[in-house]
């Protein structure tokens, strides 16, 4: 059987993401299990890769941290080549390094984060989850302030993102996975004194989504859900509410390994949950462990499916 095919597109050319990817592809662990389709500029160097050149960059727009408007300009220019890849069925995965959200828009591209850009692009509904070796946690609600929170949770978008996440999950376990659902508010509310949400819209999203055949528990207390975390986690993941109250443990538990999977696409999609460093690009100093990890789970999901 071929290997999959992974497209990594190479990120900010101001930042530790060639330099992470080069390195990754360097581990018999990962050149062993995928082919790697790179999308960047056209001085990253030959190799056992097929290169997809997207730009031309001058010397003085790839240079280690000091992002430029043409350095931000190409960054996206190839997350959307890698997606054109994926809509064309040239890749099985894709592998994005990081990119510099703020060099993004500074070049005039409006770039909340690639989990939306992906949606927009395959124009599917998707789930962000952080999938680490001792705990996975995806999320009801992505990049929102805390003030649009209860408004954004709904009881038809609550089913919807379990339902999504069972059934996506499940493909790459073989398996229903079993998922617990955390309250909005501390405690899950306190019955009712903390918060309404969990009686008025998790509670009954659970209901209905166990109904539905989805394995779904809870509402339960964050902090006393996550804490069981550091033995032995009893559930295959964890919905949060919101951004922090589910990254903040899942990065404090292992951050090197967790790796940023975006779930309902029709490709597996991965990421290393770090930015670009511009303080030690170029210097020697990142660590490609964790691009390693984005890699190897890429290559797992895309041959599951």
């Amino acid at each position: 059987m071929s290997l999959p095919r992974v497209g990594i597109s190479l990120g900010d050319p101001s930042g530790i993401s060639l330099e992470i990817t080069l390195e990754a592809l360097a581990h018999r662990e990962v050149s062993s299990v995928l082919t790697p389709v790179l999308f960047g500029d056209a001085s990253m160097p030959e190799g056992p890769w097929e290169r997809q050149v997207v730009s031309h960059l001058a010397s003085r727009d790839r240079q280690p941290g000091k992002p430029t408007k043409a350095g931000g300009r190409a960054q996206y220019a190839y997350v959307t080549a890698v997606i054109e890849a994926a809509r064309q069925g040239t890749i099985d995965a894709i592998c994005t390094a990081p990119v510099s959200k703020g060099a993004i828009t500074a070049a005039g591209v409006h770039f909340v984060g690639h989990t939306e850009v992906l949606a927009e692009a395959f124009d599917v509904d998707v789930l962000m989850m952080m999938d680490g070796p001792k705990l996975r946690v995806a999320l009801a609600t992505n990049h929102l302030p805390i003030a649009k929170l209860s408004r954004a949770l709904t009881i038809p978008k609550l089913v919807a993102t379990l339902q999504l996440l069972s059934s996506s999950l499940g493909k790459a376990l073989g398996r229903r996975p079993s998922i617990a659902v955390c309250g909005l508010n501390p405690h899950a509310g306190d019955g009712g004194v903390l918060g309404l949400e969990e009686q008025q819209v998790i509670s009954p999203a659970i209901a209905r989504a166990r109904k539905k055949g989805v394995d779904a528990h809870g509402p339960f207390a964050a902090d006393g859900l996550f804490a069981r975390a550091s033995s032995k986690f009893p559930y295959d993941v964890a919905l949060a509410m919101f951004h922090d109250q589910g990254l903040v443990a899942v990065k404090t538990l292992d951050f090197t390994n967790t790796v940023n999977v975006t779930l309902g696409l029709p490709v597996p999609r991965t990421s290393p949950d770090h930015g670009v460093a511009y303080d030690i690009a170029g210097k020697g100093l990142a660590d490609e462990m964790p691009m390693v990890a984005a890699l190897l789970k890429a290559a797992a999901f895309a041959t599951a499916r």
